[in-house]
């Protein structure tokens, strides 16, 4: 059991938990009562403090704005059978967001600030927790430069914000993909390994472009030839091919998912055969033709584990099999899920109790 650390806490005067609908979540749609924010100036981190959520001030002369220096992480809270809430891999998470400072020049966050704001606010709006199947606490914590002025530089301040969102299940039904042939997310020796907010911005067009011909997201190919997998969407992605579980190898184009990394070290507990490597589109073709290819499905916080029904691969759509509770993604699924809930022992110490004294 961990104790909740003492962090000022500024409580809404009126909760607006009564107009959140939730049997009908979404993801992102509702945002708590409380953040917590905390800058960065003279070369050190204030004090977090808890606040109601509402606007922040800022000059249109942020650096953030114009430069980019902006990252984030996604993460989550949930409540397991007892009624205990507890945030997901917290310290992986923490691990990542110093990868990302550190990629786009902004400053350390230490895992103690860290896990103390992030379990702070989480305990001051716990009544947001949902508890329905598939729901979540999503956590959003987000760092940008603040420093207000016009020329090219390092910002030498920032904002650590924390947001939090009640949300249901995300990409609830099977996906269409397409391969992108044309656009790229990310170039090896870039930032694509890193939760920086122009990997987004960027993979909007071409996300748009897909969606328009009737696709659900596009799957990521390398930036020089077009001919191997990076990821799917927002989302790292794998395969069941030749029964084993297959994934691209990390590069520096490819965000270190956390769930990617939660179900590789489930499928060895699940005696799952799996192989972390270089996977060609024309391999994932020929698995299509030949039967070897059986599953393929994204995964990542927001949605856990999205099943892809169809991939269009030089125009021509492919289906995968119908999806089934026997299913390799479903079954990691469903023991990450139990982990989570209480059900099935944290063996590898995932779970982060948040103290509700």
């Amino acid at each position: 059991m961990t104790t909740t650390p003492v962090i000022p806490v500024e409580r809404i005067v009126m909760s607006r938990i009564s107009s959140v609908d939730f049997n009908n979540l979404g993801f992102g749609n509702y945002i708590s009562d409380h953040m917590l924010v905390a800058d960065y100036d003279n070369g050190k981190w204030h004090e977090p403090k808890i606040l109601p959520f509402g606007e922040l001030a800022m000059t249109p002369a942020i650096l953030a704005l114009h430069y980019g220096q902006s990252i984030f992480e996604g993460m989550k809270a949930f409540k397991n059978k007892n009624g205990e809430i507890n945030i997901f891999r917290i310290k992986r998470h923490h691990q990542r967001l110093l990868r990302s400072l550190e990629r786009m020049c902004m400053p350390a966050i230490s895992e103690e600030m860290f896990i103390e704001s992030l379990s702070a606010l989480v305990a001051t709006d716990a009544n947001w927790v949902p508890d329905s199947e598939g729901s979540a606490l999503y956590l959003r914590p987000v760092v940008f430069a603040t420093e207000s002025r016009l020329g090219v530089k390092i910002s030498d301040e920032y904002k650590f914000v924390v947001l939090t969102s009640p949300v249901g299940p995300y990409f609830a039904k099977p996906v269409r993909v397409k391969v992108e042939e044309t656009y790229v997310r990310a170039a090896e020796g870039g930032a694509g390994f890193a939760k920086c907010a122009g990997n987004y911005g960027g993979a909007f067009y071409p996300t748009q472009l897909a969606k328009q011909q009737g696709f659900d997201q596009v799957l990521w190919t390398d930036a020089h030839d077009h001919k191997y997998i990076d990821e799917s969407g927002a989302m790292n992605v794998m395969f069941v091919l030749n029964g084993k579980l297959v994934t691209p190898q990390l590069t520096t184009s490819i965000l270190d998912g956390v769930t990617r990394n939660s179900i590789l070290t489930l499928a060895d507990d699940m005696g799952m055969p799996k192989e972390e490597r270089k996977i060609s589109v024309a391999e994932i073709k020929e698995g299509f033709e030949n039967g070897t290819l059986t599953e393929a499905f994204g995964v990542g916080t927001a949605a856990v584990v999205s099943t892809i029904a169809v991939i269009n691969i030089g125009g021509k759509d492919y289906s995968l099999p119908a999806d089934s509770n026997s299913s390799f993604q479903q079954r990691v699924k469903k023991k990450l899920h139990d982990i989570r809930m209480g059900t099935e022992p944290d063996v590898h110490h995932w779970n982060y109790r948040v103290s509700m004294k």
